[in-house]
């Protein structure tokens, strides 16, 4: 049987500067080619580097590369895997304090939650809402994109234009 084709994105939101040659080479040797990445300061953690790369391999190689980087300490990343015919789609969130979180995605980038998952939630919820908020929140992996947004977002390049006067 034919395994298809994926593709994705892996972003290092921080790292060490110290680590990122040793990030290329993990991801190099899990996607089967030599990589090169743009990296660039991360300003939230003065000290740091980030960096995106794009990638197309067997499906499946999201997970591998999620496996290849995420025992380095300091560090923090995403990786994606967008769905194919054949397989599923996944997301990989990693921080130095709550460690990785993985949820499947569908053809849009929404996470899929399943039906087994959610009965444990309303389970260990018991008719509790704060607790089945809370319980969804972890499926969700809502404290990880808490985590990471800010350092998401400190690399965009676009300058703001306020408006004074419309009109």
């Amino acid at each position: 049987m034919a395994t298809g084709y994926a593709r994705g994105v892996v972003f290092i939101h921080s790292a060490p500067r110290a680590l990122c040659p040793h990030l290329e080479w993990a991801v190099g040797r899990a996607i089967g080619r030599a990589v090169s990445f743009e990296w660039s300061d991360q300003p939230v953690q003065p000290g740091t580097r980030r960096a995106e790369f794009y990638w197309d391999a067997p499906a499946g190689t999201g997970a591998a590369l999620a496996t290849a980087i995420r025992g380095w300490e300091h560090l923090r990343f995403e990786v994606s895997e967008d769905p194919t015919p054949g397989s599923e789609g996944g997301r990989w969130l990693h921080t130095p304090d709550l460690g990785i979180h993985y949820a499947q995605t569908d053809s849009a980038g929404n996470i899929v939650i399943g039906e087994d998952r959610i009965r444990y939630a309303m389970e260990i919820a018991a008719g509790n809402a704060a607790e089945l908020q809370r319980e969804l929140d972890v499926a969700l992996g809502s404290a990880w994109d808490e985590e990471l947004e800010p350092f998401r977002h400190a690399g965009d390049d676009t300058h703001v234009v306020w408006l004074h006067k419309v009109g």
